[in-house]
């Protein structure tokens, strides 16, 4: 079997301000801190994360 590598891209939500996420999208969407990647990531089902983005997207000022 082969390793497949995760392509890791930051998030459109992450705001300017330095403190950002980047994301890995496949099976499970992983999520990380830029700037602690040492720190690991969270899985999420893609059904849970477009559920979180509704809800950010939704709750929005």
């Amino acid at each position: 079997m082969t390793k497949r590598e995760t392509h890791w891209h930051k998030s459109s939500y992450s705001g300017g301000s330095g403190s950002c996420v980047e994301v890995a999208e496949g099976k499970a969407v992983l999520v990380r801190d830029t700037q602690n990647r040492a720190l690991g990531h969270i899985d999420y089902t893609a059904e849970a994360w477009a559920s979180f983005l509704r809800g950010v997207t939704t709750h929005r000022a």
